[in-house]
């Protein structure tokens, strides 16, 4: 069967028992991978390259590189759009594969919320998630964090794949110029934003059918998290990001505005996400008096005299 379970779509043998021993040893290295697959680190680099371009497989960041393969009902669907007419015998294998490695995914048990326990199931659960979706990403963002909160390439995936996202932000969260950074280049990609001056909670919901949030919001580490199956409980939470969502101020770069320079947009999101000016003047590696000069500017740009009629000049002419 695995042979020549990816032929269809111009794929090897190679690329095949590649792409099933990730599925089935997911965040492995490419030296473990060669290992297992008795080939050269070149070879199945080589072969990693075809998959992660596929779509198949994602590389991870951090070091040493690691990768994980997507779920095989959702990652096959996306290539049977392109290669309809040779995608009827692959699809039926693919169902095979699924019922096979089930226990990768979301447990098909009655229970309604699971505990999933140590970072590791968090992480793998929390790629699953983002990997499986097909509409939509919800997500409530607050340290702390498991992994580097400046760097999460499944996302990049799933937008170019036509996957929306939808962030709220904790405006505190955003101080550091490296997370700001990062966030504004998930913006510029596609990502909706939004921020709060306080939202101490975590949390992220995949096509409205399937929700992680940890286990305790007051915790100073992830150690322990629920996975939320369909239930009134899932609906509640859904509910609440809705109701944070309207709340929330728009994160933008400002791209519409002719009069600002990039420093000024990206000071201008700051504002708007509502950072205090001492947090703003750390991210920017700026004075104080640097940035009181250039909020005048944005001032005058928007003909406003204050803060708060700069706000809404902005939001009026659809900058934020």
């Amino acid at each position: 069967m695995s042979d020549d379970l990816l032929e269809p779509v111009g794929l090897g043998a190679t690329e095949s028992a590649l792409y099933l021993h990730v599925l089935s040893a997911p965040r492995s290295t490419a030296a473990q991978l060669a290992e297992a697959l008795g080939s050269t680190t070149a070879g199945i680099r080589t072969a990693l390259g075809r998959l992660v371009t596929t779509g198949l497989v994602t590389r991870l960041a951090g070091s040493p590189v690691r990768y994980t393969a997507a779920p095989p009902e959702v990652a096959m669907d996306a290539l049977a759009a392109q290669r309809q007419q040779e995608m009827d015998r692959l699809r039926a294998r693919v169902r095979e594969l699924a019922v096979k490695f089930e226990g990768l995914g979301p447990s098909k048990s009655a229970e309604l919320v699971e505990l999933i326990e140590g970072q590791e199931a968090m992480r793998h659960r929390a790629e699953q998630l983002q990997l499986g979706a097909q509409e939509e990403i919800l997500i409530i963002d607050c340290p702390p964090y498991f992994d580097d909160p400046t760097a999460n390439p499944i996302e990049f995936q799933l937008l170019a794949r036509g996957v929306g996202y939808r962030a709220l932000y904790d405006a505190p969260g955003l101080e550091g110029a490296a997370r700001m950074g990062f966030v504004l280049e998930c913006i510029a990609a596609g990502e909706q934003a939004r921020s709060l001056p306080m939202v101490r909670m975590k949390m992220l919901v995949a096509d409205r059918r399937y929700a992680m949030i940890p286990l305790s919001f007051e915790a100073t580490e992830s150690t322990a998290a629920l996975w939320v199956r369909p239930s009134p409980l899932l609906t509640a939470l859904v509910t609440c990001f809705d109701l944070l969502w309207e709340r929330a101020t728009p994160l933008a770069s400002g791209q519409q505005n002719g009069e600002l320079d990039d420093r000024d947009r990206e000071l201008l999101a700051m504002l708007a996400s509502g950072m205090k000016d001492a947090a703003i003047v750390r991210s920017l590696g700026i004075t104080q008096r640097t940035m009181t000069r250039r909020i005048g500017h944005i001032l005058t740009a928007l003909n406003a005299q204050t803060r708060f009629q700069a706000g809404l000049q902005a939001a009026r002419r659809g900058w934020l």
